[in-house]
């Protein structure tokens, strides 16, 4: 079932986002978050956008929010997506189950653009966002380096 936050969810989250840290490029954090940093991040997402949880038998497999793009006043009708789901269970199409809740909320909202910034390459999430509609607007080379590796990113727009 999709359903918004709780705080007595953040271990779980927690555990989904570092295990992503520590093994992987879709996040340039390059050293696991603490339980309170984690907390303080979520809490301060969660006040302003929608943030949601896919649990399935009492564990939460996944989770989606939207997020401020940027701080000026004029960027206020635009929201980035983001999107985690458990290493254990992906392909079980849990992240478009959390896509598809997540962009309803940010419509009803009246959020205009919705923007998806990807670690690349990262096929699957380019497939995920190239289903809702979304298109690739830009593509920057070489802008983060973790395990050693320059990474490009690049951002899928959708305009509601």
């Amino acid at each position: 079932m999709i359903r918004h936050l709780n705080l007595n969810d953040t271990e779980e989250l927690l555990d989904i986002y570092n295990y992503y840290v520590l093994n992987s490029i879709v996040t340039f954090d390059d050293v696991a978050l603490s339980l309170e940093t984690f907390k303080d991040k979520i809490t301060r997402i969660n006040k302003d956008y929608p943030f949601i949880v896919f649990e399935e038998n009492n564990e939460i497999l996944g989770y989606a929010y939207g997020s401020k793009w940027r701080p000026k006043p004029a960027y206020k009708h635009t929201v980035e997506s983001t999107v985690y789901v458990k290493h254990s269970v992906l392909g079980k199409q849990i992240g478009t189950k959390l896509y598809t809740a997540l962009l309803s909320q940010l419509k009803e909202q009246n959020y205009h653009i919705v923007l998806g910034g990807l670690t690349l390459p990262n096929d699957a999430s380019v497939k995920l966002h190239e289903k809702f509609g979304f298109n690739q607007v830009a593509h920057f080379k070489e802008v983060g380096l973790k395990f050693g590796k320059w990474l490009d990113v690049g951002f899928w727009q959708l305009r509601f």
